[in-house]
């Protein structure tokens, strides 16, 4: 892997895309985001941390450009096309922090993970352990316990009545039985 030091990852580091391959011949790379390319927290970043068969790499990027549907990196140490093709499959990190602010009423899915979901009267229905994508809307996956089936809540306003971030807690209107 081409690299910058072996500098750790942030504690807080999150997967935000991957590399799918070289961008012509001169090393960049071909990254699928797993957002919209043109709102990704990739752009701005001046280090990645990539992690390809188990290993983790922090990355220097020298430029980010939208291509499409991907995004065009230029990294510091990769200057064939052979070096950037090696990467191919790798996840591509960064730290949470570098997040922008969420706009009122919106969240980052992996701020939701966690987060134990009630129902309005206050009975327990699970905590979420994925958030889905499912075309119309998200889908938020709980686990409800060793032996408890699992529960899917459609993350829309008619069901979601409140989330509490700080208090790491969601309100539902959703029927135990469901």
């Amino acid at each position: 892997m081409a690299q910058e030091s072996s500098a750790e990852a942030p504690t807080d580091a999150v997967v935000v895309g991957r590399i799918a391959g070289a961008w012509g011949v001169r090393g960049w790379l071909r990254v699928a985001p797993f957002n919209d390319p043109r709102d990704s927290v990739l752009t701005g970043q001046p280090r990645w941390w990539l992690r390809l068969h188990g290993r983790l790499q922090a990355m220097a990027i020298g430029e980010v450009r939208v291509h499409g549907r991907s995004l065009l990196a230029r990294a510091d140490g990769l200057e064939t096309r052979e070096q950037a093709q090696a990467l191919e499959g790798a996840e591509v990190l960064v730290s949470r922090s570098a997040f922008p602010a969420a706009q009122a009423g919106e969240f980052y899915w992996v701020d939701l993970i966690g987060c134990a979901v009630r129902t309005s009267a206050g009975e327990p229905l699970g905590v979420v352990s994925a958030i889905e994508e499912y075309g119309a809307h998200p889908v938020l996956r709980l686990e409800a316990g060793a032996g408890a089936a699992q529960r899917l809540i459609p993350f829309v306003p008619r069901h979601i009545l409140a989330v509490d971030l700080p208090e790491r807690s969601i309100v539902a209107d959703w029927p135990l039985e469901y």
